[in-house]
């Protein structure tokens, strides 16, 4: 590959990885959020979330990091589909095909590697995509509880069925204090 079409494709891979700050999660519409939040917004902090995850529980936190941060890539060309919309197309194969295509033009060491945590995280024997798995429904979790903070009832349903499907100790304990803690709780007492 000569160096300028690589950098050219590199180029036109990070612009198309940009939309994701554009595309919205879907899914928040249904609950009623005009403005939700975007799939890049969701995936820097699933990979904050993931890290801390794959820590406690003993795994390799960077890996689980990585897949967390590149779970959702592929919704630069198929958008942020909610569950309801899911039930409509074989979103496995669509995702790979995405992901084979996207990768195509990348240089052969990244393809490669991106492509092993893709394939990781379908791996239901990977421990660590069973974290990064976790990650993503915590962070969802933790959305709708910022969500209900905001006034928005129809998000019960969000945090039930999160809670719920969670498998690792460490996100179920984790999930349990973001229920008992308030969203802006963070801050309180640091004004002093």
């Amino acid at each position: 590959m000569g160096q300028n079409l690589m950098e050219s494709d590199i180029a036109k891979y990070l612009y198309e990885i940009g939309l994701l700050k554009r595309v919205k999660r879907s899914g928040w519409w249904i609950a009623g959020i005009d403005d939700p939040e975007s799939v890049a917004e969701h995936s820097f902090r699933t990979a904050i979330i993931a890290y801390i995850l794959g820590q406690l529980e003993g795994v390799d936190p960077e890996r689980v990091a990585l897949m967390a941060l590149f779970h959702d890539v592929g919704e630069t060309r198929i958008s942020d589909l909610h569950r309801i919309a899911q039930r409509y197309l074989n979103r496995k194969e669509v995702d790979q095909k995405v992901m084979k295509e996207q990768l195509e033009k990348l240089p052969d060491e990244v393809a490669s590697h991106l492509k092993s945590l893709f394939c990781e995280m379908g791996d239901p024997s990977s421990i660590e995509a069973k974290v990064a798995h976790d990650a993503d429904i915590l962070e969802c979790l933790l959305q709708a509880r910022e969500y209900q903070a905001l006034g928005y009832g129809d998000v019960a349903d969000w945090i039930s069925n999160c809670q719920a499907a969670l498998s690792t100790d460490s996100a179920k304990s984790i999930a349990n204090g973001c229920i008992k803690v308030q969203p802006r709780d963070w801050w309180q007492g640091l004004k002093a």
